[in-house]
């Protein structure tokens, strides 16, 4: 299996992103979705409608109910929101929206709370587990286990309002 991670988001932080800094305890107000090196281009608005149409043309395959009758995983640990292009046994992806209530921040960390990196490979599981359990001769209520990955590398924190954006390919 072959697995890639997205952000949607980019990220603030530079390549030393999970080295903290003297300023790891402060908190930026602007967007992270439209920052920009540039301080004139940073202080321009946007405004809703213009963030809503980045997005229009994205359609829902799978919802989370549908997701609800393919895996067996509930919450806390159910983590693919929707799956927005699907290949029947080939390919998926998927969506994870990151919030701030989410158990694991509470520990990870209080002041900086990162999304683990073994919840983002379990997102990505969860994923292949969309893909696997509707090909030709998987049992209905079957239950997919994740053995492995090879290659998984990091270059920024996922943190609380970001959008994980994932892709799978078997």
């Amino acid at each position: 299996m072959k697995f890639a991670l997205l952000l949607s988001a980019v990220l603030a932080s530079s390549a030393s992103a999970f080295v903290v800094s003297p300023n790891a305890g402060a908190r930026s107000t602007g967007s992270r979705l439209f920052e920009s090196e540039d301080e004139e281009e940073s202080s321009s608005y946007v405004g809703a409608k213009d963030i809503s149409a980045l997005t229009q043309g994205v359609k829902t395959v799978f919802s989370s109910e549908d997701i609800d009758k393919i895996l067996p995983h509930r919450y806390p640990f159910a983590l693919v929101d929707k799956v927005i292009e699907y290949e029947a046994g080939k390919r998926a992806v998927g969506i994870k929206t990151v919030t701030k209530n989410e158990p694991h921040f509470n520990g990870h960390f209080p002041d900086r709370p990162i999304m683990p990196g073994v919840m983002q490979v379990e997102a990505l599981a969860q994923l292949a587990g969309i893909i696997c359990l509707q090909m030709e001769g998987a049992e209905p209520g079957s239950v997919f286990f994740f053995a492995g990955v090879d290659g998984v590398k990091w270059k920024k924190p996922v943190i609380p309002g970001d959008v994980l954006v994932m892709e799978v390919e078997i």
